[in-house]
């Protein structure tokens, strides 16, 4: 039987937050978003703290997310790169733009941001038309899942070799290990993509059990 990994309960997520170095800026935005309906979409803590660390041991200067939601994922890009990174960030509502400009401003990083309100795969497409093809460091892909095998297939192409995909809710809260009749159609894309994305010699390849399963891959 394969060893499971320590839940993260509530006393240890405080515990978390009490060990963590989760900026204040990024914790305030965090607090805001509980309190929306949709809150669940909100990047878990721990894994904003990986990011970051992954982008500073990469040293990325170019960002690029599918999914914004209220801004923490790219606030947290953009404050690990520095005044030197640049973030693009792809999302369609307005509604969820408007906390996330906020906050981005108040933290003194909307310069480094820019946000594109539109379907991402047609962003995508046109950054790899104007020739964007190998310049990014990192893509990170927390979306519709349905679209996941395109965005990725996309991030592949925009990304330099070593950089990184990352791509969040590829355990679809343990929904990919139990398949069903009536399960919605993108827990069997994200299903077949963890096969793919296993199997992709293009990529060196970890799937992380944090959050709801955070994929992390290197260009090789």
């Amino acid at each position: 039987m394969t060893r499971t990994t320590l839940p993260l309960d509530p006393k240890l997520a405080d515990y978390w937050q009490h060990v963590s170095r989760e900026p204040a800026a990024l914790a305030q935005l965090r607090a805001a978003t509980a309190q929306h309906r949709l809150a669940k979409m909100q990047l878990a803590p721990e894994q904003g703290t990986l990011l970051m660390f992954l982008l500073r041991l990469i040293g990325a200067k170019r960002y690029l997310e599918v999914g914004t939601f209220t801004g923490y994922s790219a606030l947290a890009a953009a404050l690990a790169m520095g005044e030197q990174g640049r973030v693009t960030a792809c999302d369609i509502s307005d509604e969820f733009a408007r906390l996330a400009r906020e906050h981005w401003q108040v933290a003194g990083v909307s310069g480094r941001i820019e946000l594109i309100l539109q379907p991402a795969l047609r962003t995508l497409t046109t950054l790899l038309e104007q020739g964007a093809a190998g310049t990014y460091d990192c893509v990170f892909i927390d979306a519709d899942k349905p679209a996941y095998p395109d965005y990725y297939e996309a991030a592949l192409q925009l990304i330099r070799p070593g950089g990184l995909i990352l791509l969040d809710n590829m355990l679809l809260s343990g929904r990919v290990a139990t398949p069903s009749d009536g399960e919605p159609p993108g827990v069997g894309v994200i299903r077949s993509l963890n096969d793919r994305l296993r199997d992709d010699e293009r990529v060196e390849h970890c799937l992380v059990p944090l959050g709801d399963g955070l994929t992390v891959l290197s260009k090789r």
